[in-house]
């Protein structure tokens, strides 16, 4: 599955962001849907997940509360909403597919990242 990540940018401290991630290739519903996110000087963590059908969601202890994952399977669009957004929440973001919700967050998950897209809170 080929993903492009894009909406980062820039915002203050408290404010909401809202990122997309558009799909080609293989069949969207058949994949759980998650995103990633690296901040700078530090590894590349999960951050959120979504079940195929959408009806299950997985967060990452710190976002919990704060990020929502959505997607929509007729656009072929998976969607990171952040509120809240702290100076820590800076990072290039990514987007990954998965069969599994296991498989993505394994320590062994591997993918084809390309460029995310870049947040920055400003304090």
């Amino acid at each position: 599955v080929q993903l492009q990540a894009s909406g980062g940018g820039m915002v203050q401290a408290g404010g909401s962001q809202r990122l997309s991630c558009a799909t080609s290739g293989r069949t969207f519903s058949d994949y759980v849907m998650g995103w990633f996110r690296q901040a700078p000087g530090k590894e590349r963590a999960f951050a959120a997940g979504i079940s195929w059908s959408g009806s299950n969601t997985y967060y990452e202890d710190s976002v919990k509360g704060r990020f929502t994952i959505s997607r929509d399977n007729a656009k072929n669009t998976v969607y990171l909403l952040m509120n809240s957004l702290k100076p820590e929440d800076t990072a290039v973001y990514y987007c990954a597919a998965a069969r599994s919700i296991a498989t993505m967050r394994g320590s062994g998950f591997s993918y084809s990242w390309g460029q995310g897209t870049l947040v920055t809170v400003s304090s």
